[in-house]
C-alpha cells in the first residue's frame, strides 16, 4: 500500500476450524465464435453452479456487466429468474454511464432484481467514486428505504477505473444499515480484508464478508465467505474444498493449492482478462462452445492452454475422489 502502515506488522486473526463456508460464484458470460451471448452455454454454467451447491452471481464482472448494455443484462436476468424456480441467486445492479441520481437508479435495478428472485449486490460508480464517506453511506440508506435486501461492493481499482474501497469509519456506519446484509470485498489486501472481519465480529456478527480476493482463497480460513470470479472455473472444486474445511478434511488444503494456482495464472496483470483465462479452461473443459472473450475484453495467449488444461485435469481427479 506505499505507507508506514503496510509496513507494520500485520495481525493474523484466529483460524475458524470447521466453519461452514458460503460460497456464491460468479457465473462467466461466454461468447461464440462471431463474438455474440452464447446463452445456451451460459444457461448450462448458471446450472453447474447450482448444481455444485453454490449460489450463481449473475451480470457481475466474470459475465462483463460494464460492457454489456441495460437491455442485454435485462436479457440476462430474465434467462436466469426462468431457470431458477426458487433456487436462490445474485445479480449486479450497475448504474454506470446512467444519468440521474444514484439513489434513484439503484431503487429502480434493484427492484427489477427483486422481482425476478434475485438478490441485489450494489456495483460502485462514478458518481460515488469521490462522494464522503458520510454521503455514500446515505446513498446505501437511501436504497435500503425501498429494498428489503441487499448486498454492497468494495471493488478495487484494478478491476475498473470507478472502483472504490472504503475506508474504515465507512465501512463500519454500514454495519448499522439492516438491509445491506454483507458486501464483497475486491481490495486484493488481506490486511483490509481481516480488518472488516474484526469491526464484523464485533459490531454485527450476521454481517457477511464475502471476500473477492482471487489471489488469496483461503481467506475462508479466518472468517470470510466468498463470492469469487475464480470459481466460475471449477465450482466443483470450490465446492468440494469448502465441505473438506467443513468436515476437518486436510484435502481441503490440496483442492485450495490447485486453485490459487489456477487463481494466480488467471488472474495475473491485466487483470481483466481473466474472464478470457476461464473461457479457455471452460473450453477445454468441454462446458462452452468456444473459448473466446467478449469481443473488447482483454485476452491472454493462447500458449496458456497447456497450463490450463494440466490443472482442470488435476482438480477434476480431486473432485472424483473427494
Amino acid at each position: 500500500m506505499g505507507d508506514d502502515r503496510s509496513r507494520a506488522p500485520i495481525p493474523v486473526p484466529a483460524l475458524r476450524p470447521r466453519r461452514r463456508i458460503e460460497g456464491i460464484s460468479a457465473v462467466l458470460l461466454p461468447f461464440d465464435g462471431a463474438g455474440k451471448p452464447d446463452l445456451a452455454s451460459y444457461a448450462g454454467l448458471v446450472e453447474r453452479t447450482w448444481a455444485a451447491g453454490l449460489v450463481p452471481a449473475v451480470n457481475m464482472d466474470t459475465g462483463y456487466a460494464n460492457l454489456l448494455s441495460r437491455d442485454e443484462r435485462a436479457e440476462i436476468l430474465g434467462l436466469v429468474n426462468g431457470l431458477s424456480r426458487g433456487r436462490r441467486f445474485v445479480a449486479g445492479v450497475f448504474i454506470e454511464g446512467d444519468d440521474g441520481d444514484p439513489v434513484r437508479l439503484y431503487r429502480r435495478e434493484c427492484a427489477a432484481i427483486g422481482c425476478s428472485g434475485g438478490l441485489p449486490i450494489l456495483f460502485p460508480c462514478s458518481a460515488l467514486k469521490d462522494l464522503p464517506g458520510p454521503s455514500l453511506v446515505d446513498v446505501f440508506r437511501g436504497v435500503a428505504a425501498e429494498c428489503d435486501e441487499f448486498l454492497g461492493f468494495e471493488l478495487g481499482e484494478m478491476f475498473v477505473s470507478f472502483g472504490r474501497i472504503w475506508d474504515a469509519e465507512t465501512f463500519r456506519a454500514i454495519l448499522d444499515i439492516p438491509q445491506m446484509k454483507g458486501a464483497k470485498h475486491s481490495s486484493l489486501s488481506r490486511r483490509i480484508e481481516w480488518e472488516r472481519l474484526a469491526v464484523r465480529d464485533a459490531v454485527r456478527p450476521d454481517f457477511k464478508v464475502y471476500t473477492g480476493n482471487d489471489l488469496a482463497i483461503d481467506q475462508v480460513m479466518w472468517g470470510s465467505d466468498y463470492l469469487l470470479g475464480l470459481s466460475a472455473f471449477h465450482p466443483e472444486a470450490f465446492a468440494a474444498r469448502d465441505r473438506a474445511w467443513e468436515s476437518g478434511d486436510g484435502r481441503f488444503h490440496e483442492l485450495n493449492d490447485w486453485l490459487q494456482y489456477l487463481g494466480m495464472l488467471a488472474f495475473r496483470e491485466p487483470v481483466p482478462a481473466y474472464k478470457h483465462s476461464c473461457a479457455q479452461f471452460l473450453h477445454l473443459r468441454g462446458l462452452v462452445a468456444s473459448p473466446e472473450p467478449h469481443p473488447r475484453g482483454g485476452r491472454r495467449p493462447d500458449t496458456d492452454r497447456e497450463l490450463l488444461s494440466r490443472i482442470a485435469g488435476k482438480l477434476d481427479a480431486l473432485v472424483a475422489g473427494e
